[in-house]
């Protein structure tokens, strides 16, 4: 059964900010937002993209936004970007570059330190500036940031929690549970979570997670999804998408992994799978970067799977024929990691109109979702085994999967465009700003 266009089946699953009413000033110019986030276009990085496109929304209801960012380091052609950039109304401010081991973790750790320490002295300059302050995961602990700068100017903030550390580095196993700086980053998470005036995070497992350990700001945090752009992402037919054709993939049935290939992602299932699949007309295509990639490769070689084209991150004005040259996409999540990151490849892949396979473990919030959405199906972690099956069965029946990409998409369409994704970003913003005021006229009274 497909979904219908019109259908509102539970909604809020999809975000538990559907249905909520606010009172709220109107918007305009007494909201000045100053956003601050490592990565940002012209960097492929995926957060990044999702900052442009957020605060491009923001411009459209007349917000006033700066955007503090860093040099690019996932840049497929640009190793430097301008210092500044006005973009209409949009203005983008860029620390110089620092780039030590950018590939390892300790090189990532470095940059991301420095880039933390020039954003606190850009807004000690600017402290007077902006009335609000929307800080990211990215790098892990910007979000104290934005604390000492309430601590000092008395500044509202809200966090946009990405991926949850320390929880991902003691679950990949880089430090312990009760190592004396796992145990201070918790204690310090704690501190930046009071204080904010509100915690935007990505699904309702990492709202459960953070509630777990901190359940004092349970009223604070809002589960907003990442998005896609359907009118950017459209479905082509790979008979007419230049893409499959410079790479030879409109015969074979296509399987397309699209992003990060990092300790998160699952990619020892997608090799199994590949392997019981490599005498069948099955190309397996990655493309991007991450720390799993290079192994990946070199596993494929090794095992002579002749199945596999990895590519290495493409341009923007790419991605329209990159994600939608294959006939299925493939998301996945490691195990023990599901309540800590979410991947925001699978909204892309929802509106390139093609069935989605989600690899991931069995209480993760993503099985819902693609049974709710009626896009395709999802896998256990090591599922090897069922996960070939089902290509096989696509295979066999291109009219299923015809209709589970079109289900796809407008579930997309109803739940995770930017109009909507962004209004809802705004609903908390706004209640920030009517906090504050109304704590600032507490004081006065």
């Amino acid at each position: 059964m497909v979904l219908d266009q019109q259908s509102n089946r539970s909604p809020n699953f999809a975000s538990e900010n559907f249905g909520k009413t606010y009172r709220s000033p109107p918007v305009g110019a007494e909201m000045q937002l100053s956003v601050v986030t490592q990565f940002f276009p012209p960097d492929f990085a995926a957060t990044g993209q999702l900052i442009e496109e957020l605060v491009h929304q923001f411009r459209q209801s007349d917000i006033d936004v700066k955007v503090f960012t860093g040099q690019p380091s996932y840049a497929f052609h640009s190793a430097s970007a301008p210092l500044y950039e006005k973009i209409g109304s949009l203005q983008v401010k860029r620390s110089r570059s620092a780039q030590f081991w950018p590939k390892q973790i300790r090189g990532k750790a470095i940059n991301g330190v420095v880039f933390t320490i020039r954003a606190g002295l850009h807004l000690l300059k600017n402290y007077r500036r902006r009335n609000l302050l929307v800080v990211t995961t990215a790098p892990p602990f910007l979000p104290v940031l934005g604390y000492l700068n309430h601590l000092l100017f008395k500044v509202p903030y809200v966090c946009v929690l990405y991926d949850l550390y320390p929880d991902i580095a003691i679950e990949l196993g880089v430090v312990s549970y009760h190592h004396w700086l796992a145990r201070f980053w918790r204690g310090l998470n704690e501190r930046v979570w009071r204080n904010a005036r509100g915690l935007i995070v990505l699904s309702p497992d990492m709202k459960q997670r953070i509630i777990s350990h901190c359940p004092e700001v349970a009223d604070k945090v809002s589960v907003i999804h990442s998005w896609s752009d359907p009118s950017w992402i459209t479905p082509v037919p790979k008979n007419k998408n230049w893409f499959a054709l410079r790479y030879d993939l409109i015969q074979p049935f296509t399987i397309l992994y699209s992003g990060n290939m990092g300790r998160c992602h699952d990619m020892e299932t997608i090799l199994e799978t590949a392997k019981l699949l490599r005498d069948q007309p099955i190309q397996f295509v990655c493309i991007g970067n991450g720390a799993k990639r290079k192994i990946l490769r070199e596993q494929t070689q090794k095992l002579g799977l002749s199945n596999f084209l990895f590519l290495p991150y493409q341009d923007r004005e790419v991605l329209p024929y990159s994600l939608t040259a294959c006939d299925l996409s493939l998301v996945s999540v490691s195990e023990g990691v599901e309540s800590l990151v979410a991947p925001s490849k699978l909204y892309p892949a929802l509106s390139s109109g093609r069935p989605v396979t989600v690899i991931c473990p069995r209480h993760s919030y993503l099985n819902h979702l693609i049974e709710e959405a009626q896009c395709g199906k999802t896998f256990i972690n090591g599922d090897a085994e069922g996960l070939a099956a089902f290509i096989r069965l696509l295979m066999g029946d291109r009219e299923l999967a015809e209709q589970m990409g079109q289900s796809g998409r407008r579930y997309l369409k109803n739940h995770f465009t930017p109009k909507i994704i962004a209004q809802q970003y705004l609903e908390v913003l706004l209640q920030a700003m009517v906090k504050q005021t109304h704590d600032s006229e507490s004081r006065i009274i």
